[in-house]
């Protein structure tokens, strides 16, 4: 099993940026896919974006499509989470997610191991 920690989160004016981090340790990290979820006060997990093991394909909901964007490092052991013009909307915990599963899966149950999150709180 991967162990996730996220890292970068904070508070931001609207229109700013935020680069999340989440590294991963244990078994090889390009053994998995990578995911971004997000949850707010009071509303379901919600998808954010996915990326292939080596970084081939990557995903977005449609919510950040053209705002944020998903990379990773195998070699660094780490996914990325660029997020830019940031709106009140996007104040969430962000959570990091890891499955075996190949493609962009965008379900969350299809995600095995999950970090403890980082707020990200956007100030209007």
């Amino acid at each position: 099993q991967v162990q996730l920690v996220e890292s970068g989160g904070g508070l931001v004016q609207a229109g700013g940026s935020l680069r999340l981090a989440c590294a991963a340790s244990g078994r090889t990290f390009s053994s998995y896919t990578m995911g971004w979820f997000r949850q707010a006060p009071g509303k379901e997990r919600e998808f954010v974006a996915a990326i292939s093991k080596y970084g081939e394909y990557t995903y977005c909901a449609d919510s950040v499509k053209g705002r944020f964007t998903i990379s990773r490092d195998n070699v660094k052991n780490t996914v990325y989470l660029q997020m830019n013009s940031l709106k009140a909307e996007d104040t969430a915990v962000y959570y990091c997610a890891a499955t075996v599963v190949a493609g962009t899966p965008t379900l969350s149950h299809a995600f095995g191991s999950w970090g403890q999150g980082t707020q990200v709180t956007v100030s209007s």
